[in-house]
């Protein structure tokens, strides 16, 4: 975790040109009122300027274009990957999003894995593999879908080959204590 908070501090002093240092995407129903709610206080705390989307979207809604320049308007993204984090379609256009601006500009991304295996989200397995079959069956027969799952998939494998943090939530709270220190 030193690594997330060194980066994102350090970023602070060097964010000319963005509107936040740290991007925060995550599965609401997952880790708003727990984890990320946290992470994002601890890093405001500290003068980090965060985005959280402070809105649930209903499943099936598309991510809105002021998410994406928010994305775009982000120094670093700390996408926070959870067991129902792929079985969102907006969290996933948005993790895609993130990977299109780190190939672009080579931003950082800093994964957090909690409660999930990094080696699931990379090969798809456990929920990730049973979210993506969901929405394979979803979009048959549909091409223009079928070439956004594909996206998808490319940007959840390419986020879990990033050095990231893997959190058990069973120790939380030590984790916050790091944070805020």
């Amino acid at each position: 975790m030193a690594m997330l908070q060194s980066s994102v501090s350090s970023s602070s002093s060097f964010s000319y040109g963005f509107t936040y240092d740290a991007f925060l995407s995550f599965r609401g129903g997952d880790t708003r009122y727990g984890f990320t709610g946290n992470l994002n206080r601890a890093l405001c705390d500290k003068g980090i300027r965060t985005f959280m989307d402070d809105r649930e979207l209903q499943g099936g809604e598309e991510i809105t274009s002021s998410l994406f320049k928010a994305i775009e308007e982000s120094r670093i993204f700390i996408p926070v990957l959870s067991i129902n984090y792929a079985s969102s379609s907006f969290c996933l256009d948005e993790l895609v999003h993130i990977i299109h601006c780190f190939k672009e500009s080579g931003r950082l991304v800093l994964p957090i894995f909690y409660d999930v295996e990094p080696s699931h989200v990379r090969h798809h397995k456990g929920s990730y593999g049973k979210a993506l079959d969901d929405h394979i069956e979803r979009f048959q027969n549909n091409k223009h879908s079928m070439d956004r799952l594909q996206k998808w998939k490319i940007a959840l494998t390419q986020t879990a080959n990033f050095s990231g943090h893997q959190i058990n939530p069973r120790y939380r709270s030590a984790l916050m204590f790091y944070i805020q220190t």
